[in-house]
């Protein structure tokens, strides 16, 4: 099923009586393609648990207009949505079985479209084996664990098979584990079913692991929309580069001149096509490259052993974080005796943005 969202609006009253209404969603204009997994990623009070909210109908947009497929759904219930809607804290019936959850909104539905008793059952077993719980059919809640009560509150978003399926972050009260686990389990079964997913989620790991596109939103506003992969390599703006990536990015103040990039009094880049100007640097921990005589000098603080990688924490008086993070593989050495360290960068980890608007500019080495 087709979601279109066009120039969508959410404003909240404002507790004061001559304060300014709060805007919670700000013409948010996007379509989700029909059986594709969407993440919405942002932080907490970006508006993107209200986006959910309107697509489901909790909510009633201030403005625009919410379709599924070419039904515009603006004004309709919830009930008659057809979606189905995962929370954070699972929310399930303490007092009912596994089997009596999963069939509980079967159960609500009225008149032709409740099905017998029998298809309800069979309905709620296909749920059950979907997400792989159907041999704990006649436990209660408390008889599980959090990844257990998780996946009974998907097979309940489920078994009606809707339109939509919501997810308002699902994981975030699993252990660091149990969520690699379970959102690879979302996505099985979101291919195996081709329901229409939209995931919400502040983790951008997550939301970059499983979706196949993200949109990025801060303060109502959607910054960029696209490929996980793409969206980290091309960020649009400041505020999308250093919320995605884990460590996350390094920037300094930096400035071009003469077709040379400079962070401080080190000439570290050459950048084509910028004029000279004043700019944010951002450089991805994966980014640098120890190298003797390299151009970049770092004074050296510490280094984290990562199994695999080792992250080179360092300092530099143009960065605008306290600390740099570099990534380097685990096998190179690394002279730690003289407390300083030099990079070279990889310029398709380096991206260069406009002092005060925050956009990213675009160059050529």
């Amino acid at each position: 099923m087709k979601v279109v969202l066009q120039h969508v609006t959410k404003k909240f009253p404002s507790r004061h009586k001559k304060g300014e209404d709060v805007i919670a969603v700000n013409d948010f204009t996007f379509e989700i393609p029909d059986g594709q997994l969407i993440g919405l990623l942002g932080p907490s009070g970006c508006g993107k648990s209200t986006t959910l909210n309107l697509i489901c109908g909790l909510e009633t947009p201030t403005s625009g207009h919410i379709f599924f497929g070419e039904d515009d759904v603006t004004r309709l219930p919830p009930e008659n949505r057809g979606v189905g809607l995962v929370f954070q804290n699972y929310a399930l019936y303490p007092h009912l079985t596994v089997r009596q959850n999963i069939l509980f909104p079967l159960q609500n539905l009225k008149g032709d479209a409740r099905p017998s008793k029998a298809e309800m059952l069979k309905k709620a077993e296909e749920a059950a084996r979907l997400v792989q719980i159907e041999q704990l059919m006649d436990r209660k809640p408390s008889e599980m664990s959090g990844g257990q009560q998780q996946r009974v509150a998907i097979a309940r978003a489920l078994v009606k098979m809707p339109r939509v399926l919501l997810l308002d972050e699902p994981l975030s009260n699993l252990d660091a584990r149990l969520r690699l686990q379970t959102r690879e389990e979302i996505r099985r079964i979101q291919r195996e079913t081709g329901i229409t997913t939209i995931f919400v989620t502040h983790d951008q790991e997550e939301a970059m692991s499983i979706s196949d596109l993200i949109v990025v939103m801060n303060t109502g506003v959607v910054h960029q929309i696209g490929k996980p992969q793409e969206v980290y390599d091309e960020p649009r703006n400041l505020f999308v580069a250093k919320f995605l990536g884990t460590p996350p990015i390094n920037v300094f103040h930096g400035e071009v001149r003469g077709g040379v990039l400079y962070i401080g009094e080190d000439g570290v880049l050459t950048v084509k096509g910028v004029k000279d100007q004043k700019v944010f640097v951002g450089v991805r921990p994966e980014g640098f490259v120890l190298q003797h005589a390299g151009p970049l000098s770092c004074a050296l603080q510490a280094v984290e052993v990562m199994g695999r990688d080792r992250s080179v924490v360092s300092t530099h008086p143009a960065a605008v974080s306290g600390a740099i993070r570099a990534i380097i593989p685990s096998d190179e050495e690394l002279d730690t005796k003289h407390g300083a360290v030099r990079f070279a960068l990889k310029p398709a980890k380096v991206h260069l943005f406009h002092a005060e608007s925050e956009e990213r500019i675009p160059f050529e080495v």
